[in-house]
């Protein structure tokens, strides 16, 4: 699993922009792993889950509680934006998610991320705002959207 940690720190480092310090540290993710009912997945950038390569294009760590699955984190690597990696990455996560009993699944994102698209192409939808939640290096603010997306 170290090696799986390793993995997903380089590719946060590499996709979350650091101007919004969305990018959590190793304690942070090694403490979450450590939670019941978490996991990650991992993908190649031939939309294999899990990678046949070794090497890791993408990563999505998940929550599940109480019927509903969440979405903690979710990046592709740069290199490997806009081929199809995020949609299997998600798709991936959908099925896990309904495997393991959720009938939902959530995430949260900044207002003005570029990947609103793919989560509403997926059939996300917006449910709820935090006004100013998430606040730059520079100290501006802005909105977090709150979707939700039905799985059964």
């Amino acid at each position: 699993m170290n090696d799986d940690i390793d993995t997903i720190m380089t590719l946060m480092e590499a996709s979350f922009d650091p101007v919004w310090g969305e990018a959590w540290n190793r304690r942070q993710l090694s403490d979450s792993l450590s939670m019941p009912h978490t996991q990650y997945s991992l993908i190649d950038a031939g939309g294999n889950c899990p990678p046949v390569d070794d090497k890791a294009a993408g990563f999505a760590l998940t929550k599940y509680v109480a019927g509903e699955e969440e979405v903690l984190l979710i990046a592709v690597d740069p290199a490997h934006r806009s081929k199809g990696i995020g949609s299997a990455l998600l798709r991936q996560c959908f099925q896990s998610a309904i495997t393991r009993g959720a009938e939902r699944i959530f995430l949260e994102m900044r207002d003005n991320n570029t990947a609103r698209s793919l989560y509403e192409r997926l059939g996300f939808e917006a449910i709820g705002r935090r006004k100013d939640y998430y606040t730059s290096a520079n100290g501006s603010r802005i909105d977090a959207i709150t979707f939700a997306k039905t799985l059964l």
